[in-house]
């Protein structure tokens, strides 16, 4: 999946309405923990129906160098609402070298997902 085709597959999804959102302020310093709370903004209303293939193809843009850290954001938010080994997989393969700026992003996001899928 490109970048722009993870976009599109979202949109596709948001086309059946968002996730309905508890609006929370965390004044702690630290702005990945704030746009990791914003992030679940983008979470489509049947967030955690993902099929695995989707998963996968969606995880696969974490590893690509070109892909924006946006879109990385994303994708990590997404993953991180599945109950799926295949989630918890690649949030966990890419938190031993994610991005520099990401880098608090992406334990949040695996640290969400583990309690997911607990």
């Amino acid at each position: 999946m490109t970048e722009q085709g993870f976009w599109e597959f979202l949109e596709q999804l948001w086309k059946k309405g968002r996730a309905q959102q508890l609006t929370v302020t965390v004044d702690c310093g630290n702005p990945q923990v704030q746009a990791y709370l914003q992030g679940h903004a983008l979470l489509p209303k049947d967030y955690d129906k993902l099929n695995p293939q989707d998963i996968i193809k969606a995880g696969n843009l974490l590893f690509r160098k070109d892909a924006s850290p946006k879109s990385k954001e994303a994708v990590m938010v997404l993953l991180a609402h599945q109950r799926s080994e295949i989630a918890l997989t690649i949030l966990t393969k890419y938190c031993f070298t994610p991005d520099k700026a990401l880098e608090c992003f992406a334990r949040l996001a695996l640290d969400e997902c583990a309690m997911w899928n607990e």
